[in-house]
């Protein structure tokens, strides 16, 4: 046994050793081919870049983007901003020459701990080299490309000038690339005019741009700062009083909008491309990546002026059009001095069809005639209200939607499920966080939101029947030698049956007529289905919303404010007058939405639906006045015919004789006609009432006869006539013998 378990450890030996030296084998074998790659110097130093984007007709797209950055001096930079940044990035930057290999093994040993490459250990040096070089993609042939050009930045370039590069090309978030540019943006400060307070600040945010944001993640990027203080601290870079008087004060911004346009159609579409390619937006100028859009310039240049025309003060806005057979983005544009593209907000109601009822119908679960009780509801700790906290009753869900109630929206989502809803809306784009596991998603109440993109990409799944895929707006990409690197290719996957998207668009049809979207309703150009949604509070609204889709576009519409300022905005006021001016402008070859072969309509009994809220089938007997005609799926349609009409009328009726009197009680029904008569002569006809009545008739006859014929409203069969007879007759009552009043 000894014997056995020594030889099993050498031969584990062995293996471990022979793995090893194969991994070291290959390792070097591919750093020695990596270190032929040459240094791009201009990717390094150049300030005056440039990126040639095309429209849709191959024209050259002329807006100002956010890629030239102004440069700063690393000489004229305060000696606490220099220290931030090493401190808290880079503590041995002067020591190492490129490569820290005690911290390259510590984040080995913890990425091997968590199984991934969460951790990695750069130099200032890697990171220049990472992020002009090099994709972000986190595999272990880049990291060699990465370290074989960080040793010939070493030997080619001094600190000071890697670090100078370094500060003028690191992203600080809300599309400032350098230090120079991000001082100017957060704190209208040219950055040797930083303070230690601003300098900590801003070296906290390279991290993770959009995690560490002072706008939007205030108490992230205060915890980081002092993190950066204390590191300072202990470097000895700064004393302990000035650490501890810092620590205790704000962030005081002081956003400053910059000359190039943040939210331009051509930013978005550089952005964009530098996420397909996996590298950094400068590479792409470095590079010669030449950018071909869907942008059609008749349609920017007429939804930037819609949304001027249309600006709120002190209120941000963004707009995009989509092409629903593309799925391109054909205009983009938006005012703020925030970058709003990949911005992600509460989406409100927007949501509902995405993640309620669109699923609701794919699953057979309800119908737009389907009947909800919108009553007082309590879930858990959750009891949610309607805007206006009243309740309705019984409404179908077309009201549902195009009144955007609530409480409907809650349960619907609860028949569907929470886990089954989310799937059907990731399918079309939308992402939840873990905590997003309450039933308050389905009025929008998301952890963290979603971009007006992603929720507008949505939408075109019902434009579409069904089918989704993402909106973009790159359509292709070449580089400097005009060889194509990429081409769009949209991934299609059908969400939704057809006769299910179709429903979907008819019940956002009815919202863009006289619901909430009303102010689409004279639209004649083309037929149009439309959501709207707000966020807010007593004190204002903070997220507007209008999602509006043509057979042929989609356009979606924000206005708001990302510090939450409240403000008087409103899903169907302004979003949704820049959606109804940007249709009114267009022209367009389908006008109509195409009715699929699986859809059908049929007449339902309404008597039915108001007394008990079913849908069932009219019989034959059933009069016009109480049929509804109902649009409904092949798939779904109600499969039972309604008992009303098909019987003999029951009469709920008593009679009596009282004081000389016929006392006639009825309990009418509201589609029964009643026709009385006395002694077979017609007296009174009664019909569209449904309480209780009482009618006294003379009766100075000894004997008489009091019939009740009732028939269906409007309905002549003689098969399905009730009858109720009273015969009656006068007591005569023995006299009473007067009293004599002289006794």
């Amino acid at each position: 046994m000894k014997k056995f378990v020594k030889i099993c450890l050498i031969s584990l030996s062995l293996c471990i050793t022979f793995a090893l030296c194969f991994g070291a084998t290959y390792l070097t074998l591919n750093y020695f081919s990596y270190s032929h790659i040459p240094l791009n110097a201009d990717a390094l130093a150049s300030n005056n870049l440039q990126i040639e984007i095309f429209d849709f007709e191959n024209k050259k797209i002329k807006q100002p983007t956010q890629l030239n950055a102004p440069h700063c001096d690393l000489s004229q930079l305060q000696a606490h901003t220099i220290g931030a940044f090493i401190s808290i990035e880079d503590k041995t930057f002067y020591n190492h020459h490129g490569i820290n290999t005690k911290r390259i093994v510590r984040a080995a040993i913890n990425n091997l701990k968590s199984k991934s490459f969460k951790e990695g250990a750069s130099t200032i040096s890697q990171q220049l080299i990472k992020n002009t070089h090099l994709s972000n993609e986190k595999t272990i042939k880049r990291k060699l490309k990465e370290i074989a050009l960080t040793k010939k930045l070493e030997k080619q370039y001094s600190k000071d000038e890697i670090l100078q590069c370094y500060l003028n090309v690191i992203y600080f978030g809300n599309n400032c690339y350098g230090l120079e540019e991000a001082a100017n943006y957060y704190f209208n400060k040219p950055a040797k005019e930083l303070d230690l307070n601003e300098s900590c600040t801003l070296a906290g945010i390279i991290k993770a741009p959009s995690k560490f944001c002072p706008v939007q993640n205030y108490d992230n990027c205060l915890k980081r700062r002092n993190l950066i203080l204390s590191e300072m601290e202990k470097d000895g870079k700064i004393s302990v009083e000035q650490k501890i008087s810092t620590q205790n004060k704000p962030i005081s911004l002081c956003l400053t909008p910059r000359e190039n346009a943040t939210n331009t159609y051509a930013q978005a579409s550089i952005d964009e491309a530098a996420q397909i390619l996996n590298i950094p937006t400068k590479q792409l100028a470095t590079n010669g990546y030449k950018i071909h859009t869907y942008c059609k310039m008749d349609k920017q240049n007429q939804l930037s002026q819609i949304l001027e025309s249309q600006a709120v003060d002190g209120v941000d806005n963004s707009a995009l059009v989509i092409d629903n057979a593309s799925h391109g983005i054909v205009a983009y544009d938006g005012n703020s001095i925030f970058k709003l593209a990949n911005i992600k907000r509460q989406p409100a109601s927007c949501i509902k069809p995405v993640l309620v009822y669109g699923p609701a119908l794919n699953e057979n679960i309800i119908s737009p005639s389907t009947q909800i009780l919108d009553e007082p509801l309590t879930i858990g700790n959750y009891s949610p209200s309607n805007v206006n906290k009243k309740f309705a009753g019984y409404i179908s869900v077309t009201d549902a939607v195009k009144n955007s109630v609530n409480i409907p929206a809650i349960k619907v989502l609860s028949y569907v499920g929470l886990e089954s809803g989310k799937q059907y809306a990731q399918k079309m784009g939308l992402s939840f966080a873990e905590t997003d596991d309450s039933y308050a998603i389905a009025l929008g109440g998301m952890t963290y939101g979603t971009t007006l993109k992603t929720l507008t990409s949505a939408y075109t799944t019902f434009a579409n029947g069904g089918i989704f895929a993402p909106a973009t707006f790159v359509q292709y990409i070449t580089d400097k030698n005009d060889q194509l690197v990429y081409i769009h290719k949209p991934a299609e996957q059908m969400v939704l049956r057809q006769d299910s998207a179709y429903l979907m668009t008819h019940i956002l049809q009815e919202a863009a007529k006289t619901g909430t979207a009303k102010k689409l309703a004279d639209l004649t150009n083309v037929e149009v289905a439309s959501k709207t949604g707000t966020t807010g509070d007593k004190k204002g609204n903070t997220d507007a919303y209008n999602i509006s889709y043509t057979p042929e576009e989609t356009i979606g519409v924000w206005f708001g404010n990302l510090d939450n300022t409240p403000s008087k905005i409103a899903g169907g006021n302004q979003p949704t007058t820049v959606a109804k001016e940007y249709l009114k402008s267009q022209t367009y070859q389908k006008t109509e939405f195409e009715v699929p072969s699986c859809i059908t309509t049929a007449k339902i009994d309404s008597l039915e639906k108001e007394t008990n809220h079913t849908l069932k089938l009219a019989n034959k007997h059933t009069p016009e006045r109480y049929t509804e005609t109902a649009v409904f799926s092949r798939f779904n349609m109600p499969s039972e015919f309604s008992p009303n009409f098909s019987q003999i009328p029951q009469i709920n009726a008593n009679c009596e004789v009282k004081n000389g009197q016929i006392v006639l009680n009825l309990v009418p029904q509201k589609h029964i006609c009643y026709q009385i008569y006395k002694n077979d002569i017609p007296y009174q006809s009664i019909q569209d009432k449904k309480e209780k009545l009482t009618l006294r008739i003379n009766f100075p006859e000894k004997q008489c006869q009091i019939k009740i014929v009732a028939n269906y409203a409007n309905n002549t069969a003689k098969d399905l006539t009730g009858e109720k007879v009273f015969n009656l007759s006068q007591t005569k009552q023995n006299a009473k013998p007067k009293d004599k009043w002289y006794i």
